[in-house]
């Protein structure tokens, strides 16, 4: 019962983050947290934002820039590497708080950024994948955070899904490997991962079918919801956690 409420969550989460480019970590995490407590959740979840990823280049594979995705890789790999291993230092209440601070704190500095009229360069996005790389390691998600970014760079729509999920593929794949090297990923987790991983697919190609459609600033309102309710209830269980 608790996997199939999972997995409808995660088509649900799949379909949203499909749309706006962000959003299903947010959702899922609580409840992987629930399920699996918090330093498992998270290499969970990188598997499965891994795939999510992965599924949105598939829908909207002509529309990658290309260049784009090499400038911030570069520096946005190393950088979720170094992030992964810092988050297995910490203590596992710090985890929870962390996560929570992270999620409340998203919300004014997303809408702080959408208000700024900034036009970045490659050169920009290199030194943008160094940070926020290094915080994907740390944290579940850095989508709320990524997107104003790639929206400067110029991107929009197709392209701004495409590219930034294309974008976040390598660094993904460096903090599941890094876990899987700490033997923080094991083969259990791995299985986890790639079913939670399968709903978020799923909703991925439902959303292609309707991102034209949508007005994505109702998704953006909805998703400030979920990041307080998230980071609120993820510093609710640091601050009462006893072991």
């Amino acid at each position: 019962m608790a996997y199939t409420l999972v997995l409808l969550l995660g088509l649900a989460a799949g379909t949203l983050g499909g749309i706006v480019g962000f959003g299903s970590s947010i959702m899922l995490m609580p409840a992987l947290v629930l399920m699996f407590g918090p330093r498992q959740a998270v290499p969970i979840m990188a598997i499965a934002s891994l795939m999510a990823n992965v599924s949105r280049v598939a829908a909207w594979w002509r529309e990658v820039d290309w260049r784009t995705v090499a400038a911030y890789s570069a520096t946005a790999v190393p950088g979720a590497a170094l992030g992964a291993r810092t988050l297995l230092a910490l203590p596992m209440g710090w985890v929870e708080g962390l996560l929570g601070l992270f999620f409340v704190a998203m919300v004014p500095v997303r809408r702080w950024m959408q208000r700024q009229h900034w036009q970045l360069h490659r050169g920009h996005m290199a030194a943008v994948g160094a940070v926020i790389g290094f915080l994907t390691g740390v944290v579940v998600s850095t989508g709320p955070l990524n997107t104003p970014f790639f929206l400067m760079h110029g991107l929009v729509r197709g392209p701004f899904l495409a590219t930034e999920a294309m974008s976040s593929v390598p660094v993904y794949l460096a903090k599941a490997l890094t876990f899987r090297s700490l033997g923080a990923l094991p083969l259990q987790a791995l299985v986890q991962g790639l079913i939670v991983g399968s709903s978020l697919m799923a909703g991925a190609f439902i959303a292609r079918r309707v991102v034209r459609h949508m007005a994505p600033e109702r998704f953006r309102t909805l998703m400030d919801v979920l990041l307080l309710a998230a980071g609120l209830g993820m510093l609710g269980a640091a601050l009462t956690r006893t072991d």
